[in-house]
Formats: structure tokens, sequence, C-alpha cells
């Protein structure tokens, strides 16, 4: 239990410190210009928008690496992102950043017509009124979402029309809504997932899954399987085999741990395939 119970508070202070969007400025131009850059996890769903203009510019997510030399020494981790900037579908400029526990570091821009390079900084631009919204710019579609005061989620979809609707509330105050971007109906295309704490101890965390279909381009709410053979009644610390495209969930029920895997039907729908016991470790 110990280890769940940790497990939750990195993930919890991971949001913290990722708190969405950075501003950054440049530094060293005749004109000074500053925007604001959005991402998720492993760097997907990101884009940029600068300060006077409406639109946005996405970014295509190139390489992400991690530095844990210093762990040994108390240190914590460095994720270096690199990210293709986006436009009418080709390669229109480079993006860099460098992510510690509480700032981002080395962050570049490098114009892809002319080689030229601009160094930019983490700033606190104070005209810039957070209201707490997060975003990300995932197939074409604006996600917004809120990972602690609000339970409001809404797409926003390039033929300019929205779909709003409401999370799971989190019961714990002091707990933080996760989010994940990954494929998992494994279709080629990323979706959006959701988790909270349970209502209970808090050691696992229930899910909410939103598939995109790209036959429609609207992304879909994934319906809760039968659960009338697996041992947990939920979707719960969901987990992925990309390689046998399996969906894992794990709960606790009673003293024991247990871990359910399913598979998508044809029809879109999850088939339970087998349960086992899980041993703490």
């Amino acid at each position: 239990m110990m280890k769940k119970l940790l497990l939750i508070c990195i993930v919890i202070m991971s949001v913290f410190t990722r708190a969405q969007p950075f501003t950054l400025k440049s530094v060293g131009e005749p004109k000074e210009f500053s925007l604001q850059i959005y991402y998720g996890r492993a760097g997907k769903g990101a884009f940029v928008q600068y300060k006077g203009q409406k639109g946005i510019i996405p970014l295509q997510i190139k390489s992400v690496t991690t530095d844990s030399t210093g762990r040994s020494d108390g240190q914590p981790d460095f994720t270096s992102y690199v990210w293709d900037e986006m436009a009418d579908g080709k390669v229109n400029g480079t993006y860099r950043l460098t992510e510690g526990l509480r700032q981002i570091s080395d962050v570049s821009y490098e114009r892809k017509k002319d080689g030229k390079k601009f160094k930019l900084v983490m700033t606190e631009d104070k005209s810039e009124v957070y209201d707490g919204v997060n975003k990300y710019f995932l197939n074409g579609v604006m996600i917004s979402f809120n990972h602690f005061y609000s339970d409001d989620l809404s797409f926003k979809y390039a033929d300019g029309s929205y779909f709003t609707t409401i999370l799971p509330s989190i019961d714990n105050p002091d707990a933080a809504r996760q989010s994940i971007i990954d494929d998992y109906n494994f279709d080629g295309y990323d979706d959006i997932a959701f988790s909270i704490p349970d209502a209970g101890m808090g050691v696992y965390r229930t899910f909410t899954i939103w598939l995109y279909n790209p036959a429609v381009k609207r992304f879909e709410e994934l319906k809760e399987p039968d659960y009338s053979q697996s041992q947990c009644s939920c979707l719960c610390d969901v987990s992925i085999d990309k390689s046998k495209k399996l969906l894992n969930t794990g709960c606790r029920g009673g003293a024991r741990w247990w871990q359910d895997t399913y598979r998508f039907g044809k029809n879109g729908t999850l088939k339970w395939v087998h349960s086992k016991e899980e041993t703490e470790k």
C-alpha cells in the first residue's frame, strides 16, 4: 500500500510542477516577442500561441529524452523535448525545451527557412491572467479541461462546433486530476484519458477515457465493459500492452490486488480476457 500511496503523491506533484501553459519571451532580439506553450505527457498534444495572435501553431513531438544521472545525488530528472512546428502540413521550425522539477530551461526556437536560432526564457507575464484551464491540441481538436478547480471538459472541432461535458469530481480537495494522451484502442490515433483517486482510500485511480473516432473526426467516451467476469468493477489504474493490444485495469478488493485484462472487439467494445491476482512488491 505504501508504494501505491507514494506513486499517487508523485503523480500529484508532477501535475503541480507542470502547470500549463508556460509563458516564454525572446532574449536578445531587437523586437521582443512572447508566446505560451502547452503540452501533455510525453510532449503530446502540444501547441504554441504567440502574444497578440488569435491563432495557434500545432507542434509535433519529435523526441523526448530523460536525464536521470543526478538521481543518486537526490537531484530531479530532467526531461528534454524537441517539437517540429507545423504549418500547412510542413515543418516550419523546431522548438526545444528542458523541464526540471520546478522550472524549464534551455528553451529555443530554430526557424527552418534560414536556420536562425532564437533563445527563449520562461517568464511570468503579469498581463496574462491564468484562468486555470489546461489545453491540448490533439488530432486537430482543441481539448480544454482543468486539473484542479473544475470538472468541465470541452472539445472544439475544426468545423467550429463544440461539445461540452462534465468529468467525475475529485472527492479529495488535496488531490489532482491527471491527464494522459495515448492510443488506448490501438487504431493509430491518440486518445485522451483523465484519472482521479478512487473515492475510498485513494490507493488507485479511476479513469474516464475519450477515444478519437477518425471516421467522424470526433472524440467519443469509452463505454465501460461488462464486469460480470472481472474482479474490478471500474476502469482503474489503466495501462496498455501495445505489443498484444490489450488493456489492463487494476484495483484492490479486500486485502488483494487484482488485474483484469480486456481486448477491444470488432464493435469497439471491451471484452474481458482474464483476471489474475497481483502480488504487491
